[in-house]
């Protein structure tokens, strides 16, 4: 389970918030979209959550264990998909997934497994003996994807994963997404793809100008601001409707 808690956040040279009082609470076993505009503050929240930046105020939880309190047993409780994955470019692929087992204590023989299933799944097993600074964004997407899967993580936290993965792997990405949620664990992903996030979402929330907007489900969604619309056409309506009262 993930709890965010009053979280605010200010860049330097900046005066206005990032994010602005934010609190969320993510349940086990659920898929939670998060969604925004460009620069809504998305990425800062998972930055928080997953202990890259510190909060101007506010707390931030992975499974009761407080980030800033004791961060290394938190971010044991997170597998993380960063939206930008420059990864280490001098490693070969299988030298940087073993990077991530030994920094999660994977041992050996889960690790094979895990790195069979995942690279196979996503359609790198072939190149994990190349050097990462040769592979294409999608490529690099894969693995760390599959790199964040190795220690079964039970919060699973996905910043704009679609973004670079083809057809087969969006898929497979979905597939994974939902079986984990199924199986208990927690899965919080922010994107910008409305048609991905109302097919794959259990909850979901709306973010703008660092803002919450919008929690719940799409039916609540729906129920609040109009039966017959699409994700889309909500989405697009409640971030209109705050930017014209701003």
């Amino acid at each position: 389970m993930i709890e965010l808690k009053g979280i605010s956040k200010t860049y330097a040279k900046s005066a206005v918030k990032a994010v602005d009082d934010l609190s969320l609470t993510i349940e086990d076993g659920e898929i939670f979209g998060f969604l925004g505009p460009n620069g809504a503050g998305k990425t800062t929240t998972i930055k928080v959550l997953t202990g890259v930046l510190r909060p101007d105020s506010g707390r931030a939880s992975v499974d009761g264990v407080d980030i800033a309190v004791d961060p290394l047993e938190a971010k044991r409780r997170i597998g993380y998909v960063t939206d930008n994955p420059e990864l280490f470019a001098r490693l070969k692929a299988a030298e940087y997934l073993n990077f991530v087992g030994d920094v999660y204590g994977v041992d050996s023989e889960t690790r094979r497994a895990r790195v069979a299933e995942y690279a196979g799944l996503f359609g790198i097993r072939d190149a994990l003996g190349g050097s990462i600074g040769s592979f294409s964004h999608g490529m690099k997407q894969k693995l760390i994807v599959t790199a964040s899967l190795l220690p079964d993580p039970p919060n699973w936290v996905l910043d704009e994963p679609m973004v670079g993965l083809d057809p087969k792997a969006a898929f497979a990405l979905k597939e994974v997404m939902r079986a984990r949620a199924s199986a208990g664990k927690t899965v919080f992903f922010s994107t910008h793809v409305m048609e991905v996030a109302e097919r794959l979402c259990d909850r979901l929330a709306i973010i703008n100008k660092g803002r919450i907007v919008f929690v719940g489900t799409l039916a609540e969604l729906k129920s609040s601001h109009g039966a017959d619309g699409s994700l889309e056409s909500l989405f697009l309506e409640l971030v209109d409707d705050q930017g014209e009262g701003a």
